[in-house]
């Protein structure tokens, strides 16, 4: 059995920031010795590194099958522990679709053979696999994703009654992309009369509004309440929605408790904390996703909910598309960004500038997706919990091109300068990134357990 000993580290987890040392014997943490806690910075300068849990996203596109061309569960996966993320969780619509059991069992085949990190994959709802939905196995499938707004794949449940049968038989939390498909394409329409075929890129968030977004939420947490289903609404990205949500959203259970029915959490992607449509002028559709990009003030909302409870996990929306594919504008190119491999270092920013404590990063980045998804024995620095661990260095750095390794080999945030560096990325007590070298193989990687 392999055994690591970390030497009087810094650590983040439950709340704390504690200098220790930790023994860490084959996949598991074996072993705290708590030395002393250190008093919250309101920035992180002072610090040379700190072990953080292994960052669990709960909302990737990694492309395999179908669309390899621009990433796969090999790639996004490396990409993703380059990050210091452990634990990635991947979406259904990719060629084909994950909406039947046989597509979803070819898929788990798929990450047991290729992923690099821990990983599980989401059912997708359609207009007419509702029944299928109590055959899932809840100890391996996180979700039922929803497409209440038509996005990349084409899995649109827009049938009213197929829509509630969705919320009536899943066994299963329901995560939703919440956009109004028919404010949407009104929109679209008015902006081609006035623009043109392919309205510029500046004309997005006009197009797929914050209108389409607020009803479909309305709507979501409308069937949540009235079926008792469980339902956390991905991608926030309007101040309206985060009032809207404020009544309905529910203290997240215990790792090893349940979560009542009816009850409403949301996540927020790093991109609308970073972009706003200010950025389009400059980025055009390097930052071009569903939904879009929105104001400043909506950026500042969201930051400010992430401190309040009312966020309850970030992800990123990670969606590599080769840069011929992103040209055009609102109709033409498409929508999706490369996130995964810089969202802990883009976060641990904005920890610097103050926007968030870096004990309430860990929380919405690590803990909460253990304890909304019910993940067993992640998400945690504690005695008895996998070994899923990143190092973070202070180390200002410069994103160049060269560095990136998702296959799409860009990202928006070329030239963005970093303060903080993920070092080392250990997944299951194996070290799995150091300093820019992988290890060979994917032998240490498992698929998610998710207790009952």
């Amino acid at each position: 059995m392999e055994k690591k000993v970390f030497n009087d580290v810094l650590y983040v987890s439950d709340g704390r920031i504690r200098r220790a040392d930790i023994v860490v014997e084959g996949e598991y943490i074996a072993q705290i010795t708590n030395k002393e806690e250190i008093p919250q910075p309101s920035a992180l300068s002072p610090q040379p590194s700190l072990l953080l849990p292994g960052i669990i996203d709960d909302h990737v596109h990694t492309r395999e099958p179908g669309m390899t061309h621009k990433g796969d569960l090999t790639t996004e996966s490396h990409a993703a522990a380059a990050g210091g993320v452990t634990t990635i969780m991947d979406m259904p619509n990719v060629v084909p679709q994950t909406t039947t059991l046989e597509t979803l069992a070819e898929r788990q085949q798929m990450g047991a053979a290729h992923a690099f990190v821990n990983y599980s994959f989401y059912f997708g709802a359609t207009n007419s696999n509702a029944h299928l939905l109590p055959h899932l196995d809840p100890t391996t499938v996180p979700a039922v994703k929803l497409f209440m707004g038509s996005s990349t794949g084409g899995m649109l449940v827009d049938h009213g009654d197929a829509l509630r049968a969705v919320f009536e038989q899943s066994p299963l939390l329901i995560m939703t992309h919440c956009e109004d498909s028919a404010i949407i394409a009104e929109n679209m329409r008015k902006a081609q009369a006035l623009y043109g075929d392919d309205p510029d890129v500046i004309h997005h968030p006009e197009i797929r509004s914050r209108e389409a977004c607020i009803a479909s939420s309305q709507l979501a947490i409308r069937l949540a309440k009235e079926t008792g289903a469980r339902l956390h609404i991905a991608h926030v990205t309007t101040k309206e929605e985060l009032k809207t949500l404020e009544s309905c959203a529910q203290p997240l259970p215990a790792l090893t408790g349940g979560v009542g029915g009816g009850s409403v959490s949301f996540e927020v992607c790093v991109p609308h904390l970073l972009f706003t449509d200010e950025d389009y002028k400059t980025l055009g559709t390097r930052i071009k996703c569903n939904p879009a990009v929105k104001t400043r003030e909506d950026r500042e909302a969201l930051r400010a909910a992430l401190n309040d409870g009312r966020i309850m996990v970030i992800g990123t929306d990670h969606a590599p598309h080769l840069l011929s594919e992103k040209e055009g504008g609102c109709k033409r190119a498409v929508s999706g960004m490369p996130m995964v491999q810089f969202s802990l270092p883009a976060m641990l920013g904005l920890v610097e500038e103050g926007v968030l404590p870096i004990t309430r990063m860990v929380e919405l980045m690590c803990h909460n997706p253990a304890r909304l998804f019910h993940i067993a024995e992640r998400g945690f620095i504690r005695e008895g919990m996998k070994a899923d661990l990143t190092l973070v260095r202070r180390q200002p750095w410069t994103l160049t091109q060269d560095l990136i390794v998702s296959r799409c080999g860009w990202s928006p945030l070329e030239g963005h300068t970093f303060p903080w560096r993920v070092e080392q990325t250990y997944c299951n007590g194996r070290l799995i990134y150091d300093k820019g070298v992988f290890a060979n193989g994917n032998s240490h990687v498992q698929a998610l357990h998710f207790t009952l």
